[in-house]
This record gives structure tokens, C-alpha cells and sequence, in this order.
């Protein structure tokens, strides 16, 4: 008669091995809230801009100040308890993939800098209540305690990011994902679109930055061009290589195009007025913010290059990165100025972009409606063809520098398991 022993043992070591291989391959509820916190946190973003467009200063805890708060504060408490379970749970299955920090706490590497971000976010909320007490409306974007919430924001989004790349790698190997089963390969494809996903929300805070300087009365200056060159190639890159995708470039900048346009879709139609001085507009609507930059096309040839040049061949690539830095930045670049050029163009002067889609018509409520330029290139936004030429070639350079640097942190991307 045989013993029960062993085939008891081998139930209880696969019952293990499930319950550890679905810890590993399972997507932990903190990943969800944090890509959450980041939808929050842009909404709420976007919304407190047009808010100074429209109504003004109102408060600490004016609307869209608490959907930023919401997104810190669930990322924070989320993430906090992911780390405190690891780190009091001395035989949880994920402690062994888990991040020491301080020699104390145990965590996920998105979820501590999860943390973090929250906590700057939060700590700038009563430094800027205080900055607008004392020196009123903010006139910049970036005033310091905006940085600040800027660099929370940043932190957050990141956070979320690994968070999902450090689930997202597993899948990265095509043998392994041979042997998944279909509830696998369907966390797989979540996973990829999470990715997507906070990818293109920090793509959104990064334009939201810049866009000081890369609006539509800018796009015929090499300064646009300069500040897209130094920035964008370097992130797109970077989370191109990382994403699983087939096309992520394209999906991330569409997510991107997405997000900025429908709050200033939606929030057009609600009734708002001006509660400070002095207003030179009298408005009654919200003021949508501004058309963004048609990123998914120079995306969409980013991707094709990536298709045409990553290809391996005998388990290699065809090129080295330095190559390939120099041929993505050309491409991009070229394929931006060939789009933005004529686009902003169409935004600024033409009457057909004055309407509820192009926002063309969006108008702070300090300023005078009847600027002469308000539907026009000012003088000092118009450059020589060759200071502008001579702008764009270092462009070019700025571009494939930051090309290069991406496609490194994209590698360091695709290795995050922690």
C-alpha cells in the first residue's frame, strides 16, 4: 500500500509554488492606486491651470488642489502599506525581491518613491497657500512652491512606472511567455497598458512644464525646438524601449494627446468668473488650456525607426546606440518641424481654430482682448531663417545627446524586477 505522504507533499509544494508564482505574476492592488494617484494628480493639475486662467486664486482647498491632494494621499497611504506589509511580514514570498532601505523598511523600488513623491506634494500645499497670501496671483508656472509640487508630481508618476516595470519585466522573456496561461498572458497585456498608461501621464506633466516655451506662439522659433530637443527624445526613447508594446511611442504620445485635450474639452462648458483683479476679459467660461503638441506623429516615426533599425539580427541589432541616437533624433526633430511649423500657424492666426477643438480662442481673463497680437506672431516671436537655421542644427545636437541618454535609461528600464 502506498503512503499518502508523498502525494500530500507534492499537493502542498504546488499549492506553494501557486500561491508564490501568483504573488509574482499578480498584480498587487498598490500598482492600480498609484496609476490612479497619477490620473488624479494630472486631472487636478489641469484643472488648477485653468482655474487661474478663469476664476483666479480661491483657497488651499480649492477644487482641484484636493484631486491633487487625493492622488498624493492615496499613493502615499497605498504605497506605505505595501512597504509596511514587507517589511513586518519577515516570510512574505515578495520579501526576497523586495528593496531594503535604511536597513529597517522592505518595499518595492515604485512604491518608496511613491512615498516620497507624496510627501513633497503634500508638504508643498501649505507653502503655497502661504506664497499666494504674500505675493498673490502666480504669474509662472514654475514658482517654488510649484517645483516642489512639481517634483512630488514627477516622483509619484515615476514611482508608478517602476512599479509596474518591476511586474511588466517578468513578461519580457518570449520563452517564458510561451509557457503562461491564459490568465497570465491576459495580466500581461494589463500590465503593458499600465505601463502605457503612466508613461503618457508623465508625459503630460513634462509638457505641462515646458509649455511655457512650447506653445503656439513659439512654434517659429528655434527655442520650441530647443526645449522639445532636450527633453522629449530622452523620455520617449527611454520608455519606448522599455514598453512591451508593439507601437508604444504611438500609444504613449496618443495618451498623452488624450489626456490634455479632453479636461479642456469638458471643463469649457461650466460656468466660471474671475475672483480677482484686475479682469480685462470678463469671462463667463472656464478658459480651455492650450492645444498641445501633435506628439504622436514624430511618435509614430520614432516607432517605425525602432521597427525599421531594432530589429535583431542573430540575436544582435543592426546598429549601435550611437547610430541610432543620431538617426532617431534627426527624426524626430525633422518630422516635429515639419508638423508644429505649419499646425502652430493654423492655432495662432487662422479663424477656423478659434472654436471649442482647437481652443484657439482661450483668453486669461487678465488680459486684454484686444491685444494686437493676439492672433498673430508678436515681432520679437518671429526669427531670420538663418538664426533660425542655425537654432535647429543645435537642436539636432541637444537631440541626439538626449537620444542617447534615453536609450540608457530604457536599458536600466527593462531590468527593473525590484
Amino acid at each position: 500500500m502506498e503512503s499518502a505522504f508523498p502525494s500530500s507533499f507534492e499537493s502542498g509544494r504546488e499549492q506553494a509554488s501557486t500561491r508564490s508564482g501568483s504573488w509574482r505574476l499578480g498584480i498587487p492592488t498598490y500598482v492600480y492606486a498609484v496609476v490612479f494617484s497619477s490620473f488624479c494628480v494630472i486631472i487636478g493639475l489641469l484643472w488648477d491651470i485653468m482655474w487661474h486662467m478663469s476664476i483666479g486664486r480661491d483657497g488651499l482647498l480649492a477644487p482641484p488642489h484636493v484631486v491633487i491632494y487625493v492622488g498624493a494621499i492615496v499613493s502615499g497611504l497605498f504605497s506605505a502599506y505595501q512597504i509596511l506589509n514587507l517589511t513586518l511580514t519577515k516570510n512574505h514570498p515578495g520579501r526576497a525581491q523586495a528593496v531594503p532601505f535604511w536597513g529597517v523598511f522592505y518595499g518595492p523600488l515604485g512604491a518608496m518613491f511613491c512615498v516620497w513623491g507624496a510627501l513633497a506634494m503634500l508638504t508643498s500645499a501649505p507653502f503655497d497657500d502661504w506664497w499666494h497670501n504674500t505675493y498673490g496671483l502666480d504669474v509662472q508656472i514654475l514658482t517654488p512652491p510649484h517645483t516642489i509640487l512639481a517634483i512630488g508630481i514627477m516622483t509619484v508618476q515615476f514611482g508608478a512606472i517602476v512599479g509596474v516595470l518591476a511586474l511588466q519585466n517578468k513578461y519580457r522573456n518570449p520563452v517564458q511567455s510561451l509557457h503562461q496561461s491564459n490568465d497570465d498572458a491576459r495580466r500581461g497585456v494589463r500590465l503593458k497598458w499600465l505601463f502605457a498608461i503612466s508613461a503618457g501621464l508623465l508625459l503630460i506633466m513634462l509638457y505641462t512644464l515646458m509649455s511655457e516655451s512650447m506653445g503656439m506662439r513659439e512654434s517659429h522659433s528655434s527655442v520650441f525646438y530647443a526645449t522639445a530637443a532636450i527633453a522629449l527624445p530622452f523620455y520617449l526613447l527611454a520608455v519606448g524601449r522599455a514598453s512591451l508594446l508593439r507601437w508604444p511611442i504611438t500609444t504613449i504620445t496618443a495618451i498623452y494627446m488624450v489626456g490634455m485635450l479632453v479636461p479642456s474639452w469638458v471643463l469649457q462648458n461650466f460656468p466660471a468668473t474671475p475672483r480677482l483683479g484686475p479682469v480685462l476679459n470678463p469671462i463667463t467660461q472656464y478658459q480651455p488650456f492650450l492645444f498641445p503638441v501633435l506628439l504622436f506623429i514624430p511618435g509614430l516615426m520614432l516607432d517605425w525607426l525602432m521597427h525599421r533599425f531594432e530589429a535583431p539580427e542573430n540575436g544582435k541589432r543592426k546598429l549601435n546606440d550611437w547610430v541610432l541616437s543620431l538617426i532617431y533624433a534627426v527624426g524626430f526633430m525633422v518630422v516635429l518641424l515639419a508638423v508644429q511649423w505649419p499646425f502652430g500657424e493654423f492655432l495662432l492666426t487662422s479663424p477656423y481654430a478659434r472654436n471649442g477643438i482647437f481652443l484657439s480662442y482661450s483668453w486669461v481673463y487678465a488680459n486684454s482682448p484686444d491685444w494686437e497680437y493676439r492672433y498673430a506672431f508678436a515681432p520679437w516671436e518671429i526669427q531670420s531663417a538663418t538664426d533660425f537655421g542655425i537654432g535647429f542644427a543645435k537642436t539636432l545636437i541637444y537631440a541626439t545627446l538626449s537620444t542617447r541618454v534615453g536609450l540608457l535609461w530604457g536599458n536600466w528600464m527593462k531590468r527593473v524586477v525590484r
